[in-house]
């Protein structure tokens, strides 16, 4: 019996046979060319790109899912990526190298500066060039991929990688569960492993060197965890546990549609954090009440040349708004800088965190701001916007972004463009300056919503994205609960709504601390938003108020923890499911 551990991303039990898949990587034959051969070489490129290119198109075509053909229709677009094109053509005609070492070195380069980034969601970017690449180079090498997309029995996929395409054409119908060697928990792999409810674990290391084709393997997608080859008592353990887990799973449907109110009537709005409007079904078919978080940087990050147009984004906008038939969608102005590498956009600091990012950056690049608010207000017209500001450290900035965004319903006005007169404004409170004057903050706009992730690691000063001083990243830290508690505070003495759209809103031991504090809106990743309504209905706030009441009396984020963690697995049967 071996047992590895991973990242779990997508929940649920499943056993099964191992299928061994070793992705094959396909390897470019490097050599020069006479430069004589350059126009044969590009030639052969242009017709290589041209034939991926309607390859995908079909495939596109085969898709009715909005969010699996969004990664098509993106895998599409880099092959159209004339910057990407014209530089892989530059390595054939002034370095000479044939197109398929040309081909690689590009998207070396272009991947490597992708997984730098310490923002997950970046670095798993880097699988769709790794694909669209090697789907030019077998191309050119008249190479093909295995096939696992038609299977005869059940089994447990174990592999060194997917491919976003491979996943969306996997036979759904045998594989039961999947555990990769690489992989995060934002990658379009594991993002259609929850959208398909496929058990999924990531981050394994080595699985494929430690599993033989036909060994039974245990999958718990709530640990992370793989059992291969296990004894007889570890398979009737796994056996229970996975009943009890689908009880829960039942428990947890049946809730979607009931709102998340406490057992004394206290009501919270539960809504979703989004970077398309593609996660959308996902979020109403688990109840959101809204979108708390759109990230309209991905918009940006998605473009490879200049930033996207007015025209661009407001279809963007316009297409979240109308999917969320008039429930409220909080759309977050850009927030590029920092950990959020955008190309094209100058951005190149040695301290990025602390550096010009969000919205120091927009009141720089004004006219890259103006075109987002334009879009913007256009698009309130086809639903319930929200507009937030992120990274506002004081008033100053504030009555600035406030100021542009006056003068740009004054442009659209005198144009007669027509916009929602009465969309809400508000701001994120992740800096603490702004925490600590969030009394004066409040009486500007219409809502707060904490981001905890800033937040956090700005008030301990410790680095998220530094595996050396992960540690000190505590939530439960003192500090950080009593910004937390002085914000929702000073938001509730100017009657204006309060949210969080940090991690820490969507973790299932913050839910009862987060309520008893005062906090009105929650705002996560849509897979947490059963779970979380479930916490809130089982509970009473004035219980929820005590508890948090309690929590703040202790000096140190250790005993914090401890105390949230045994209180919750006390108060609820169904917390060791949870993770």
């Amino acid at each position: 019996m071996r047992i590895i551990n991973g990242i779990p991303a997508s929940g649920g039990f499943a056993d099964g046979k191992a299928l061994l898949y070793s992705h094959h990587h396909f390897e470019a034959v490097k050599e020069k060319i006479d430069p004589d051969n350059v126009d044969k070489e590009l030639l052969a490129l242009d017709n290589a790109f041209k034939i991926c290119i309607t390859n995908t198109e079909k495939l596109l075509e085969s898709f009715k899912d909005p969010e699996q053909a969004a990664i098509v229709e993106t895998h599409l677009i880099m092959l159209q990526d004339p910057e990407y094109v014209e530089e892989i053509k530059d390595s054939i005609s002034i370095r000479f190298l044939n197109a398929c070492w040309a081909i690689e070195s590009v998207t070396s380069g272009l991947v490597a500066t992708l997984q730098a980034s310490d923002v997950e969601m970046i670095r798993d970017r880097a699988i769709d060039f790794i694909e669209i690449s090697e789907l030019v180079i077998g191309e050119l090498s008249n190479v093909k991929r295995p096939d696992i997309s038609v299977l005869d029995e059940d089994v447990v996929l174990i592999a060194d990688s997917l491919m976003p395409t491979e996943m969306l054409t996997l036979d759904r119908k045998h594989i039961k569960a999947i555990g990769l060697d690489t992989g995060g928990r934002t990658s379009h792999v594991a993002i259609f492993a929850r959208s398909f409810n496929i058990p999924t674990i990531i981050g394994l290391g080595s699985a494929t060197n430690k599993t033989h084709n036909g060994d039974e393997v245990l999958v718990n997608g709530n640990s992370g965890r793989i059992t291969i080859r296990p004894e007889w008592n570890v398979s009737k353990e796994f056996s229970v546990m996975r009943d009890i887990y689908q009880t829960h799973v039942d428990e947890l449907k049946d809730i979607a549609s009931l709102p998340s109110v406490t057992l004394d009537g206290r009501l919270f709005e539960l809504k979703a954090n989004i970077e398309t409007a593609d996660e959308i079904p996902g979020a109403i078919t688990n109840g959101a009440n809204g979108i708390g978080l759109f990230r309209s940087e991905f918009l940006y990050m998605q473009k490879t040349g200049a930033p996207p147009t007015e025209e661009e984004q407001f279809q963007a906008y316009k297409k979240v708004l109308e999917a969320m038939d008039n429930r409220p969608v909080t759309i977050r102005t850009i927030d590029v800088g920092g950990d959020k590498a955008v190309k094209g956009m100058g951005i190149s600091e040695d301290n990025p965190i602390l550096g010009w990012r969000a919205v120091r950056f927009c009141l720089e690049r004004k006219d890259i701001f103006r075109i987002q608010l334009r879009a913007l207000l256009r698009s309130s017209l086809y639903g319930k916007l929200h507009i937030m500001f992120p990274m506002i450290s004081g008033n100053d900035e504030l009555d600035s972004v406030l100021f542009i965004l006056e003068q740009v319903k004054q442009e659209l006005r005198s144009a007669k463009i027509p916009f929602d007169e009465n969309v809400k404004v508000g701001t994120m409170i992740e800096v603490p300056s702004a925490a600590l004057i969030s009394d004066h903050l409040a009486k500007k706009v219409d809502f707060f919503s904490i981001g905890t992730n800033d937040l956090i690691q700005y008030t301990i000063a410790v680095d998220r994205g530094n595996e050396k001083i992960a540690y000190l990243y505590q939530p439960f830290h003192p500090g950080v609960l009593r910004l937390i508690k002085l914000v929702i505070d000073n938001a509730h003495a100017a009657n204006i709504p309060i949210g969080m759209c940090g991690e820490m809103a969507g973790d299932p031991f913050s839910a009862v601390l987060l309520a008893g504090l005062g906090l009105d809106e929650f705002s996560m990743s849509p897979s947490a938003l059963l779970e979380v309504r479930k916490i809130l209905r089982e509970i009473s706030y004035k219980e929820a108020q005590e508890f948090a009441a309690h929590c703040l009396t202790y000096d140190s984020s250790k005993k914090i923890d401890k105390y949230i963690r045994e209180w919750m697995h006390d108060r609820f049967d169904h917390i060791p499911t949870i993770g």
